[in-house]
């Protein structure tokens, strides 16, 4: 496939492919290099001998990309079983069109919706805890409309009486929150973030996207914000894929965004059980395009302090395919 456009506004698509070892080329080992990752990674044409730890897919659309790495773990029915009842939780807690890549793309929630139940899911839930009044943001992002053509539920998140009591023995500031039934009562549920800037935790990704799944926000804002993110992951149950959507990312004046100039595209999904791992890719990831420390993110490091994964990406299996 020739190479494509993957940025806008002035910046050169080239440039990012190369430097994250996104290649067509076939029977040659590749580096994807977040950055400062060098791990080795195999060809579309070899033979995988085990599953990826991570995948990353770079250069089709949500859907195209979701199939091709779910294929690569195996299969979405190495995570949803039959009869199991899911919560997919995207980003949708703005009042924004899917062009200012304030929410997760509806394309990729829809997808992903469709493989669950495919799956032989008994019913799939969406929901956030927005931030934005949440009709408007379940409808202008999209995800309303492509969930329920999926066949999925969309529940609300805006009113506490959803949430229930959960301890965290793990956490070091957060020690107790309430957490939406949804998540409480579902057999598996799926992490679906957006790759974008934010001004306070600098990054929102997976971990981040735990806000949404609570209800009180502000005590996290008031005691140490990237403490109480990676105390939240310590919740006994956790996704068991984190899909990172870095179709569109908001690169400056997140997490809102002020116009489309703050948007890229970059046509790329990130996957992975292990939410550190993730998160750390995703950030590598972004700082190709606009620059952003991993020790900035301070609640990654703090994630691997709770042993909830590695910021070690050289020690995974990581599979890359361009598209």
């Amino acid at each position: 496939m020739k190479r494509r456009d993957f940025l806008r506004k002035g910046i050169v698509a080239g440039v990012a492919a190369s430097t994250l070892g996104f290649s067509s080329c076939k029977r040659e080992k590749q580096s994807l290099n977040f950055d400062k990752l060098q791990e080795s990674l195999v060809s579309d044409e070899l033979t995988v001998e085990s599953v990826p730890d991570l995948v990353a897919v770079m250069g089709g659309e949500p859907d195209v990309m979701l199939n091709k790495a779910l294929e690569t773990l195996g299969g979405i029915e190495q995570y949803i079983k039959k009869g199991q009842s899911v919560v997919v939780k995207p980003n949708i807690g703005w009042d924004r069109k899917p062009e200012y890549a304030a929410n997760t793309n509806p394309i990729l929630v829809g997808a992903l919706v469709k493989k669950c139940l495919a799956a032989g899911a008994s019913k799939v839930i969406v929901f956030d805890h927005t931030c934005d009044n949440w009709i408007k943001c379940y409808k202008n992002s999209g995800i309303e409309d492509a969930v329920k053509a999926a066949g999925g539920t969309m529940i609300p998140g805006n009113d506490e009486r959803y949430y229930k009591d959960v301890t965290l023995p793990r956490g070091i500031n957060l020690k107790e929150t309430k957490i939406h039934e949804a998540l409480l009562d579902a057999d598996v549920w799926i992490n679906v973030p957006i790759l974008k800037n934010h001004g306070g935790a600098k990054m929102t990704i997976a971990m981040k996207n735990y806000m949404g799944i609570v209800w009180d926000r502000g005590f996290f804002h008031g005691n140490d914000l990237q403490q109480c993110i990676a105390d939240s992951c310590t919740w006994e149950k956790k996704p068991v894929l984190n899909v990172i959507d870095a179709y569109r990312v908001m690169r400056r004046n997140g997490p809102q965004g002020k116009s489309i100039d703050d948007v890229s595209i970059l046509k790329t999904l990130i996957i992975s059980p292990d939410i550190v791992a993730a998160d750390t890719a995703a950030v590598q990831f972004f700082n190709q395009v606009e620059k952003m420390l991993l020790e900035d993110v301070g609640h990654i490091g703090k994630g691997e302090s709770h042993q909830l994964g590695t910021t070690d990406l050289e020690k995974l299996n990581i599979k890359r395919i361009r598209l």
